[in-house]
């Protein structure tokens, strides 16, 4: 459990950096955002409320849900509003945007690795998207461009901050995630083999 909520707050976190650059967000946090424009709720509160929304999909795709998926909605939402309030927005300086975005990827990247290995349950978006996946047989890849092309959308349509930075998430992100999985790979075999 510990491993599993350290892997949710970095993820947060590398959300709240992307968001805090100013120079675009990844296309959850796009919509995120764009709901939090046009609504009462903070941006962690409606991503909080996205993650719920997604899993209430789910249901008609009888995918179950493990203690991990829970804790993704709960965690990552608190992580990411924490981050927001904590950062400093950079409005002026595209170099500290910059290194703020290519932080963020790398966050959410070693975030990603961390929960995964787990196995205590997808979160509510990969569950989605491997439920659509079982149940059309389209592929996984497609799925996912086509999740997170609509909800980039519906959330650029609302305001969300599209730019940059979103374009950055999409090129590098799987780099991120595997060469973090890997790593965490390698330090798991070192630590079996002093182990034993």
């Amino acid at each position: 459990m510990l491993i599993l909520i350290s892997g949710l707050t970095i993820f947060g976190f590398g959300e709240a950096l992307l968001i805090q650059s100013k120079i675009g967000n990844s296309p959850w946090s796009v919509l995120a955002q764009g709901v939090s424009l046009h609504s009462p709720l903070s941006i962690g509160t409606s991503t909080f409320v996205i993650s719920g929304a997604v899993l209430s999909l789910w249901i008609p795709l009888r995918e179950r849900p493990g203690l991990g998926t829970f804790c993704n909605i709960l965690f990552i939402a608190l992580a990411l509003q924490v981050g927001v309030d904590l950062l400093p927005a950079i409005h002026h300086d595209i170099t500290v945007s910059l290194l703020y975005v290519l932080s963020g990827i790398a966050l959410v990247g070693v975030g990603s690795a961390i929960y995964l290995t787990c196995g205590l349950g997808p979160g509510p978006r990969d569950g989605l998207m491997t439920a659509i996946h079982h149940k059309t047989g389209i592929r996984v890849s497609r799925v996912r461009l086509g999740i997170e092309i609509t909800v980039l959308s519906i959330g650029w349509f609302l305001g969300g901050k599209v730019g940059i930075g979103t374009a950055l998430f999409a090129l590098f992100i799987g780099l991120s995630i595997a060469l973090a999985l890997n790593l965490i790979s390698k330090i798991t075999q070192n630590s079996q083999s002093i182990g034993s």
